[in-house]
Order: structure tokens, then C-alpha cells, then sequence
């Protein structure tokens, strides 16, 4: 099987594990921010993983957001040959490639999906131009690779966030995303977006919020963790540092 062969089949296997699902069961995502840590999560089992922009930013010693685009693509792309299982991307909003070149750089990382979220600088985009921007990374992608399209209206101060991550989602689906990710979504808001949407609705897990299994119980059929994996770890890092200094 050649490259495009290969990539081909691993994009087909990771948009089949989105659908290849019981009701109220979910694709759980671990968010790997290096190849150590994508490998501990394939051997524990995982079926796939999904990078974050924010645990990997700072796994190079940048802040979140910061991240210059050809580090964040070069440590996917190691992330990617560390494991055997699929690897979608969060490429926050493609740092201002044109699509083609996000799409470019997302094969030559071995990506086989990737989210494109909806603010810049902390703003919400308008729905139109978001939308335009996706039907073309989609263009460019080809029919392949799972395009997971966020939608930051919970964490951007939106005044109906329920009725605003509709019509963005709807607006989405439309221009040719997969999946929708509105990020921070209480489950009651989950549970109507996934009736209302005819595509894989993906939930944010946090430390003090609900469990993976009752996100997927409200309706979500994937589950990712941001940068909060990689942050636990980071934590326990700074815990040894602090008993270290301390002994």
C-alpha cells in the first residue's frame, strides 16, 4: 500500500470509528501533546487520539495560542509516527495558511482529520465567513479526512449560546464539516444539538465536569479533553519539582 493508499485507509478507519457505535456511546478522544504520551494512550488502547493545540504549545514551550504554525505541524507529525492509530489534529484556525496549504501541511503530517474553531483573538467570526473558510479547507481536504468544525460559543460570551450553536452548526454541516465541537456546551445544550444536528456532535471533558460517559450519554459522539491531559501532567511534573525542593 503506497502513502496516499495508507492515508487514505486510516482516514476512512477514524471517520468509521464516529459512527461505528452503540447509542450513548461516544469515540473518546485523548488529547497526546508528544509522541510518549500518544504512545502510553495507544498501548493503553485507544482506538484513536486527537492532538491539542494547547498541550502541545506548551510541550514547546509556548503559550496557548502562540504556537508558530510550523512547530505545531512538525509535532503532530511526530505525534502521527509514534503510533499506528489515527491522529486528527487541532489546528486552531490554521494560523492564517490558505487552505490548500492547511490541507498540504495536514497530509505531510499524517493527520487524518483536523477542528478549525470560530473566534480569533478571543472574537467570534461571523457564521458566513466561518462557513466560507470551511467550504474551502473542505475543498481542499478532499471527501477524506474528518473536518470537525468548533464552535466557541459557550466560552465567547454569545447571548443565546443554544440558538447561536444551531445556526453555526447548521451553517457548518452545510459548507461540509463532519462533526461540530461546541466547546464548553452544558449537556442539556449537547443533548439538543445532537437531535438538531445530522453529524457527530463532540464535547469537551474536563477535570470538574461530567464524565466521559455521561457526556455520551447526553447525546455527544465524541469526546475530547483539550489541553487539560496534558496540564494534569504538567501538574504532577510541578508537584515532583515541589517535593524535590523540599526533601
Amino acid at each position: 500500500m503506497d502513502t496516499a493508499d495508507h492515508a487514505a485507509a486510516a482516514a476512512a478507519r477514524f471517520r468509521r470509528l464516529h459512527h461505528d457505535r452503540k447509542p450513548g456511546e461516544a469515540l473518546v478522544l485523548p488529547g497526546a501533546w508528544d509522541p510518549a504520551s500518544a504512545q502510553i494512550f495507544a498501548q493503553a488502547g485507544f482506538s484513536a487520539l486527537a492532538t491539542p493545540s494547547a498541550g502541545v504549545a506548551t510541550s514547546l514551550g509556548h503559550e496557548d495560542g502562540a504556537c508558530p504554525a510550523d512547530e505545531m505541524f512538525a509535532a503532530v507529525a511526530r505525534i502521527t509516527r509514534a503510533v499506528t492509530i489515527p491522529v486528527s489534529a487541532d489546528i486552531e484556525r490554521g494560523y492564517g495558511l490558505p487552505p490548500t496549504e492547511i490541507a498540504a501541511r495536514l497530509r505531510t503530517a499524517g493527520a487524518v482529520g483536523c477542528n478549525l474553531e470560530d473566534s480569533a483573538d478571543g472574537v467570534l467570526l461571523p457564521t458566513g465567513d466561518q462557513a466560507g473558510f470551511l467550504a474551502d479547507v473542505r475543498a481542499a481536504l478532499g471527501s477524506a479526512p474528518f473536518l470537525n468544525a468548533r464552535i466557541d460559543v459557550y466560552i465567547r460570551g454569545a447571548a443565546e449560546p443554544l440558538a447561536e450553536a444551531l445556526a453555526r452548526g447548521s451553517a457548518y454541516v452545510a459548507a461540509g464539516a463532519d462533526g461540530v465541537y461546541p466547546i464548553g456546551a452544558p449537556t442539556e445544550d449537547l443533548a439538543v444539538l445532537a437531535r438538531a444536528l445530522p453529524v457527530p456532535v463532540n464535547a469537551l471533558a474536563q477535570e470538574d465536569g461530567p464524565h466521559p460517559a455521561e457526556l455520551a450519554a447526553a447525546g455527544a459522539a465524541r469526546v475530547t479533553f483539550g489541553g487539560g491531559l496534558a496540564a494534569r501532567a504538567y501538574a504532577g511534573v510541578q508537584a515532583l519539582a515541589d517535593r524535590l525542593l523540599a526533601s
